[in-house]
């Protein structure tokens, strides 16, 4: 496996009973990285997530971390491992330190390391107050810090904005980005919503029906997108026909027509086309499609 790989999965596949749910999925994830890995429920996330996490197992030796084979290094790659899945493990009835210290006795870890986690995960000030009463941000980051105590280099989140409110994801947010930038740790996070985590990712990988059909840099997702030309004119059905008759591929969409983009000139040559025909040109130019339209569109082809 290439050293510079957190997390290699090589065609891995998983069955329930006759059923597979995992598809030859092949993940790379770099340190360093905010990875997404995106789907709709059901795709086929969690079940990924498990089998890194070794809580299904995977008969094949073709699950890496950190450069080692997860059956034969089990015990001392989940130790580098912190992980949130789904809603936190939080005793309501303990505060927020009070959860920190009970969890660090359990993973043997110095007390002075609750003081750190609680100002990492900006919970300093709140720190005396019951968990029950934090709200869903609050008790996400405070999951979080749960996760790391030990100070691992890589965390697994499983939909860590599943119901959570605007500020709750901009709280989640800041949070892995400051974890990226300044402890030097390597997120993998879940979710089936793209525009939820897109502000915050920097890798992404789309899977759905167990199979990976995406993987890349959010700037190569964006590469992949389709640019068209968008065209608003005084009647959208004359103008979408005279340009399908002068050899374009336009198709009305809502309140506009759009074609394929290829260049800037091609742009001048189809404005003037529709003007030279006496049509009357609103508005002209290109346009790619945004990000959830993407997601979309790969997810249900």
């Amino acid at each position: 496996m290439p050293a510079d790989l957190v997390i290699e999965t090589r065609d891995l596949s998983y069955l329930f009973g006759e059923q597979k749910v995992l598809d030859q999925i092949s993940l790379k994830v770099s340190p360093g990285s905010i990875y997404g890995f995106l789907g709709p429920n059901g795709a086929g996330k969690t079940t990924t997530i498990k089998i890194l996490l070794n809580l299904l197992h995977s008969a094949e030796k073709n699950v890496f971390l950190f450069g080692e084979e997860l059956n034969k290094n089990r015990v001392s790659i989940l130790s580098k491992i912190g992980s949130l899945i789904e809603q936190p493990a939080i005793y309501g009835h303990l505060s927020g330190r009070e959860n920190l210290i009970n969890r660090a006795r359990l993973v043997e870890v110095p007390a002075k390391r609750v003081e750190e986690i609680l100002s990492l995960v900006d919970l300093t000030e709140s720190a005396g107050k019951k968990a029950s009463k934090y709200s869903l941000g609050m008790k996400q980051r405070l999951g979080i810090g749960l996760a790391l105590l030990p100070d691992p280099p890589l965390l697994i989140l499983d939909e860590p904005t599943n119901g959570l409110d605007p500020n709750g994801i901009i709280e989640v947010r800041h949070l892995l980005q400051k974890l990226v930038k300044e402890q030097g740790k390597t997120v993998f996070i879940s979710s089936h919503l793209l525009s939820e985590v897109e502000k915050m990712i920097t890798h992404v990988g789309i899977i759905n029906r167990g199979k990976l059909l995406f993987q890349g840099t959010l700037e190569e997702l964006h590469d992949v997108s389709k640019t068209q030309i968008v065209i608003v004119t005084d009647n959208l059905a004359e103008s979408a026909n005279l340009l399908v008759r002068s050899g374009y591929f336009a198709e009305i969409i809502t309140d506009s027509i759009r074609i394929p983009y290829t260049t800037l000139s091609e742009v001048a040559d189809v404005n003037a086309l529709l003007v030279g025909n006496k049509h009357k040109v609103y508005s002209i130019g290109q346009s790619r499609q945004n990000l959830e339209d993407l997601f979309l569109s790969i997810t249900q082809s």
